[in-house]
Protein backbone atom coordinates (compact mmCIF):
# COMPACT_ATOMS: atom_id res chain seq x y z
CA UNK A 1 0.00 0.00 0.00
CA UNK A 2 2.89 2.85 1.02
CA UNK A 3 4.04 1.78 -2.72
CA UNK A 4 1.13 2.85 -4.32
CA UNK A 5 0.88 5.98 -2.12
CA UNK A 6 4.79 6.96 -3.13
CA UNK A 7 4.65 6.01 -6.73
CA UNK A 8 1.42 8.56 -6.90
CA UNK A 9 3.41 10.99 -5.08
CA UNK A 10 6.43 11.10 -7.47
CA UNK A 11 4.77 12.41 -10.42
CA UNK A 12 2.98 15.71 -8.21
CA UNK A 13 6.16 15.75 -6.64
CA UNK A 14 7.94 16.42 -10.53
CA UNK A 15 5.68 18.25 -11.61
CA UNK A 16 5.59 20.60 -8.40
CA UNK A 17 9.69 20.74 -8.98
CA UNK A 18 9.38 21.32 -12.75
CA UNK A 19 7.19 24.23 -12.05
CA UNK A 20 9.35 26.07 -9.37
CA UNK A 21 12.29 25.58 -11.68
CA UNK A 22 10.16 27.37 -14.41
CA UNK A 23 9.09 30.28 -12.22
CA UNK A 24 12.59 30.96 -11.02
CA UNK A 25 13.62 31.42 -14.50
CA UNK A 26 10.98 33.63 -15.44
CA UNK A 27 11.56 35.51 -12.29
CA UNK A 28 15.38 35.38 -13.70
CA UNK A 29 14.69 36.29 -16.81
CA UNK A 30 12.20 39.40 -15.51
CA UNK A 31 13.85 40.75 -12.48
CA UNK A 32 16.72 42.27 -14.06
CA UNK A 33 15.00 44.31 -16.57
CA UNK A 34 12.47 45.10 -14.28
CA UNK A 35 14.97 46.38 -11.88
CA UNK A 36 16.43 48.57 -14.98
CA UNK A 37 13.44 49.74 -15.83
CA UNK A 38 12.93 51.15 -11.97
CA UNK A 39 15.93 52.56 -11.96
CA UNK A 40 16.18 54.21 -14.88
CA UNK A 41 12.91 55.05 -16.45
CA UNK A 42 10.31 54.70 -13.68
CA UNK A 43 11.77 56.86 -10.54
CA UNK A 44 13.20 59.56 -12.89
CA UNK A 45 9.55 60.26 -14.14
CA UNK A 46 8.65 59.76 -10.51
CA UNK A 47 11.15 62.43 -9.86
CA UNK A 48 10.00 64.68 -12.75
CA UNK A 49 6.41 64.56 -11.52
CA UNK A 50 6.76 65.35 -8.17
CA UNK A 51 9.20 68.03 -8.73
CA UNK A 52 6.88 69.91 -11.68
CA UNK A 53 4.55 70.42 -8.54
CA UNK A 54 7.19 71.79 -6.50
CA UNK A 55 8.04 75.37 -6.16
CA UNK A 56 11.22 77.51 -6.43
CA UNK A 57 13.18 80.27 -4.26
CA UNK A 58 15.08 83.66 -5.52
CA UNK A 59 18.16 81.74 -5.97
CA UNK A 60 17.01 79.03 -8.20
CA UNK A 61 16.21 76.34 -4.75
CA UNK A 62 14.25 73.93 -4.62
CA UNK A 63 11.11 74.59 -2.28
CA UNK A 64 8.99 71.30 -1.50
CA UNK A 65 5.82 72.97 -1.31
CA UNK A 66 3.15 71.91 -3.73
CA UNK A 67 1.61 74.09 -6.00
CA UNK A 68 0.25 74.00 -9.55
CA UNK A 69 1.75 77.68 -10.69
CA UNK A 70 4.20 75.51 -12.97
CA UNK A 71 1.39 74.54 -15.13
CA UNK A 72 -0.04 78.15 -15.54
CA UNK A 73 3.55 79.53 -16.26
CA UNK A 74 3.67 76.39 -19.45
CA UNK A 75 0.89 77.91 -21.27
CA UNK A 76 1.93 81.67 -20.70
CA UNK A 77 1.77 83.77 -24.13
CA UNK A 78 5.49 83.59 -24.70
CA UNK A 79 5.89 79.56 -24.25
CA UNK A 80 2.81 78.85 -26.46
CA UNK A 81 4.99 80.58 -29.97
CA UNK A 82 7.78 78.24 -28.66
CA UNK A 83 4.65 75.22 -28.82
CA UNK A 84 3.66 76.27 -31.70
CA UNK A 85 6.95 77.06 -33.53
CA UNK A 86 7.98 74.07 -32.49
CA UNK A 87 5.13 71.83 -33.96
CA UNK A 88 5.36 73.60 -36.82
CA UNK A 89 8.84 72.54 -37.72
CA UNK A 90 7.95 69.00 -35.78
CA UNK A 91 5.31 68.25 -38.25
CA UNK A 92 7.39 70.02 -41.56
CA UNK A 93 10.51 67.48 -41.05
CA UNK A 94 7.54 64.62 -40.14
CA UNK A 95 6.32 65.11 -43.79
CA UNK A 96 9.60 65.55 -45.30
CA UNK A 97 10.84 61.96 -43.65
CA UNK A 98 7.07 60.64 -45.00
CA UNK A 99 7.94 62.02 -48.52
CA UNK A 100 11.33 60.53 -48.59
CA UNK A 101 10.56 57.47 -46.46
CA UNK A 102 7.80 55.98 -48.25
CA UNK A 103 8.84 55.07 -52.07
CA UNK A 104 12.39 53.86 -50.08
CA UNK A 105 10.49 51.31 -47.80
CA UNK A 106 8.68 50.26 -50.43
CA UNK A 107 11.46 49.83 -53.06
CA UNK A 108 13.48 47.93 -50.33
CA UNK A 109 10.31 45.47 -49.69
CA UNK A 110 10.50 44.44 -53.02
CA UNK A 111 13.62 43.28 -52.93
CA UNK A 112 14.97 39.72 -52.03
CA UNK A 113 16.15 38.52 -48.08
CA UNK A 114 19.84 39.03 -49.16
CA UNK A 115 18.97 42.52 -50.57
CA UNK A 116 16.57 43.65 -47.67
CA UNK A 117 19.09 42.98 -45.06
CA UNK A 118 21.90 44.96 -46.80
CA UNK A 119 19.47 48.29 -47.46
CA UNK A 120 18.51 48.13 -43.92
CA UNK A 121 21.91 47.72 -42.61
CA UNK A 122 22.57 50.76 -44.74
CA UNK A 123 19.84 52.42 -43.31
CA UNK A 124 20.74 51.41 -39.47
CA UNK A 125 24.62 51.75 -39.33
CA UNK A 126 25.11 55.46 -39.35
CA UNK A 127 22.68 55.73 -36.48
CA UNK A 128 25.90 54.28 -35.01
CA UNK A 129 27.95 57.39 -35.25
CA UNK A 130 27.56 60.13 -32.94
CA UNK A 131 24.56 62.12 -33.86
CA UNK A 132 26.68 65.91 -32.63
CA UNK A 133 29.69 64.65 -35.31
CA UNK A 134 27.14 63.95 -37.94
CA UNK A 135 25.10 67.37 -37.80
CA UNK A 136 28.88 69.10 -37.90
CA UNK A 137 29.90 67.23 -40.90
CA UNK A 138 26.39 68.45 -42.84
CA UNK A 139 27.88 72.28 -41.31
CA UNK A 140 31.23 71.74 -42.93
CA UNK A 141 29.24 70.58 -46.33
CA UNK A 142 26.39 73.65 -46.08
CA UNK A 143 28.02 76.88 -44.23
CA UNK A 144 28.77 79.66 -46.40
CA UNK A 145 32.49 79.12 -46.48
CA UNK A 146 31.35 75.14 -47.07
CA UNK A 147 31.98 72.43 -49.68
CA UNK A 148 28.80 72.96 -51.52
CA UNK A 149 28.86 76.83 -51.64
CA UNK A 150 32.45 77.06 -52.87
CA UNK A 151 32.02 74.77 -55.21
CA UNK A 152 28.93 76.32 -57.08
CA UNK A 153 30.41 79.22 -57.00
CA UNK A 154 33.68 78.52 -58.89
CA UNK A 155 31.26 77.02 -61.34
CA UNK A 156 29.90 79.75 -61.35
CA UNK A 157 26.04 78.57 -60.36
CA UNK A 158 26.30 80.91 -58.04
CA UNK A 159 27.27 84.49 -56.98
CA UNK A 160 26.96 84.46 -53.63
CA UNK A 161 26.84 82.12 -51.03
CA UNK A 162 23.44 80.56 -50.39
CA UNK A 163 22.27 80.11 -46.42
CA UNK A 164 21.63 76.64 -45.96
CA UNK A 165 21.82 76.77 -42.30
CA UNK A 166 21.81 78.53 -38.98
CA UNK A 167 17.79 78.96 -40.15
CA UNK A 168 14.90 76.80 -40.04
CA UNK A 169 15.86 75.57 -42.66
CA UNK A 170 18.47 74.40 -41.51
CA UNK A 171 17.23 73.14 -38.34
CA UNK A 172 14.42 70.98 -40.62
CA UNK A 173 17.58 69.52 -42.48
CA UNK A 174 19.27 67.90 -39.33
CA UNK A 175 16.03 66.90 -38.08
CA UNK A 176 15.14 64.75 -41.51
CA UNK A 177 18.78 63.22 -40.88
CA UNK A 178 18.64 61.94 -37.73
CA UNK A 179 14.91 60.98 -37.71
CA UNK A 180 14.15 59.49 -41.25
CA UNK A 181 15.75 56.06 -40.10
CA UNK A 182 12.75 56.05 -36.99
CA UNK A 183 10.26 56.41 -40.48
CA UNK A 184 11.61 53.64 -42.56
CA UNK A 185 11.82 50.87 -40.19
CA UNK A 186 7.89 50.56 -39.25
CA UNK A 187 6.98 51.35 -42.89
CA UNK A 188 9.29 48.94 -43.81
CA UNK A 189 7.33 46.81 -41.43
CA UNK A 190 4.19 47.20 -42.67
CA UNK A 191 4.78 47.21 -46.52
CA UNK A 192 6.81 43.78 -45.94
CA UNK A 193 4.05 42.20 -44.50
CA UNK A 194 1.64 42.59 -47.19
CA UNK A 195 0.34 39.59 -49.17
CA UNK A 196 1.62 39.21 -52.23
CA UNK A 197 -1.36 37.16 -53.04
CA UNK A 198 -3.24 40.53 -52.95
CA UNK A 199 -1.45 42.86 -55.56
CA UNK A 200 -1.80 39.51 -57.99
CA UNK A 201 -5.11 38.91 -57.66
CA UNK A 202 -5.40 42.59 -58.29
CA UNK A 203 -3.40 42.72 -61.36
CA UNK A 204 -5.15 39.57 -62.89
CA UNK A 205 -8.45 41.92 -62.26
CA UNK A 206 -7.01 45.02 -64.45
CA UNK A 207 -6.03 47.61 -61.55
CA UNK A 208 -3.77 49.58 -62.26
CA UNK A 209 -0.34 50.30 -60.27
CA UNK A 210 -1.94 53.71 -58.87
CA UNK A 211 -4.97 52.24 -58.15
CA UNK A 212 -3.31 49.21 -56.26
CA UNK A 213 -1.22 51.47 -54.38
CA UNK A 214 -4.45 54.09 -53.81
CA UNK A 215 -6.58 51.20 -52.67
CA UNK A 216 -4.56 48.03 -50.98
CA UNK A 217 -0.84 49.25 -50.20
CA UNK A 218 -1.28 52.48 -48.31
CA UNK A 219 -4.63 51.36 -46.32
CA UNK A 220 -2.76 48.39 -45.52
CA UNK A 221 0.38 50.15 -44.39
CA UNK A 222 -1.17 52.52 -42.67
CA UNK A 223 -0.25 51.25 -39.55
CA UNK A 224 3.55 51.67 -40.28
CA UNK A 225 2.77 55.59 -41.55
CA UNK A 226 1.25 56.47 -38.08
CA UNK A 227 3.40 54.88 -36.49
CA UNK A 228 6.72 56.17 -38.34
CA UNK A 229 5.51 59.85 -37.86
CA UNK A 230 4.95 59.38 -33.93
CA UNK A 231 8.83 57.98 -33.86
CA UNK A 232 9.99 61.44 -35.79
CA UNK A 233 7.07 63.84 -34.80
CA UNK A 234 7.93 63.29 -30.93
CA UNK A 235 11.78 63.75 -30.69
CA UNK A 236 11.67 66.38 -33.15
CA UNK A 237 9.98 68.25 -30.27
CA UNK A 238 12.59 67.88 -28.10
CA UNK A 239 15.68 67.22 -30.19
CA UNK A 240 17.01 70.62 -28.77
CA UNK A 241 20.63 70.27 -30.03
CA UNK A 242 19.61 70.43 -33.52
CA UNK A 243 18.44 73.59 -33.34
CA UNK A 244 21.49 75.01 -31.69
CA UNK A 245 24.02 73.51 -34.14
CA UNK A 246 21.89 73.56 -37.29
CA UNK A 247 19.88 76.83 -36.10
CA UNK A 248 22.65 78.61 -34.50
CA UNK A 249 20.13 79.27 -32.04
CA UNK A 250 17.99 81.32 -34.17
CA UNK A 251 15.11 79.45 -33.06
CA UNK A 252 13.81 77.88 -29.70
CA UNK A 253 12.37 74.97 -29.86
CA UNK A 254 10.70 72.83 -26.74
CA UNK A 255 13.91 70.84 -25.83
CA UNK A 256 15.32 74.34 -25.70
CA UNK A 257 12.93 75.88 -23.94
CA UNK A 258 13.05 73.15 -20.98
CA UNK A 259 16.78 72.89 -21.34
CA UNK A 260 17.37 76.54 -20.64
CA UNK A 261 14.92 76.16 -17.44
CA UNK A 262 17.39 73.55 -15.83
CA UNK A 263 20.33 75.07 -17.01
CA UNK A 264 20.53 78.38 -17.44
CA UNK A 265 17.07 80.23 -15.68
CA UNK A 266 17.81 77.28 -12.71
CA UNK A 267 13.83 76.71 -12.45
CA UNK A 268 13.81 72.99 -12.30
CA UNK A 269 10.14 73.05 -11.28
CA UNK A 270 8.91 74.88 -14.31
CA UNK A 271 11.41 72.74 -16.62
CA UNK A 272 9.84 69.63 -14.89
CA UNK A 273 6.09 70.76 -15.68
CA UNK A 274 7.31 71.31 -19.47
CA UNK A 275 8.61 67.97 -19.52
CA UNK A 276 5.64 66.63 -17.70
CA UNK A 277 3.50 68.04 -20.49
CA UNK A 278 5.67 66.99 -23.40
CA UNK A 279 5.29 63.14 -21.94
CA UNK A 280 1.22 63.34 -21.41
CA UNK A 281 1.21 64.62 -25.27
CA UNK A 282 3.22 61.67 -26.65
CA UNK A 283 0.51 58.76 -24.43
CA UNK A 284 -1.98 60.64 -26.33
CA UNK A 285 -0.51 59.68 -29.67
CA UNK A 286 0.05 56.54 -28.64
CA UNK A 287 -3.33 55.65 -27.37
CA UNK A 288 -4.31 57.42 -30.21
CA UNK A 289 -2.05 55.04 -32.31
CA UNK A 290 -3.71 52.00 -30.74
CA UNK A 291 -6.91 52.92 -31.07
CA UNK A 292 -6.68 52.91 -34.66
CA UNK A 293 -5.69 49.47 -34.95
CA UNK A 294 -1.95 50.24 -34.55
CA UNK A 295 0.59 47.33 -33.06
CA UNK A 296 3.50 48.61 -30.18
CA UNK A 297 5.64 46.63 -31.55
CA UNK A 298 5.86 48.30 -34.84
CA UNK A 299 7.07 51.35 -32.91
CA UNK A 300 10.14 49.08 -32.29
CA UNK A 301 10.76 47.68 -35.08
CA UNK A 302 10.64 43.93 -36.09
Amino acid sequence: MEKSIDSENVPITKTKSHYFSKTLIKWGQILPISIWMLLLVVIPLMYVLIMSFMSRDFYGGIVYKFTLSNFAQVFAGQNLKIYAQSIGIGAVSTVVCLLIAYPFAMFIAQKGPVAKTILMALVVVPSVSNSLVRLFSWITLLRKTGVVNTTLEHLGIIHHPLSMVYNTGGIVLGMVYLLLMFMIIPIFNSLDRIDHNLIEAAEDLGATKWQILKEIVIPLSKPGIFAGCIMVFIPSLGYFFVSDVMGGGTSTMMGNLIENQFQTSRNWPLGSAISVMLIVLTLVLLVLFQRRGGDMADLGGR
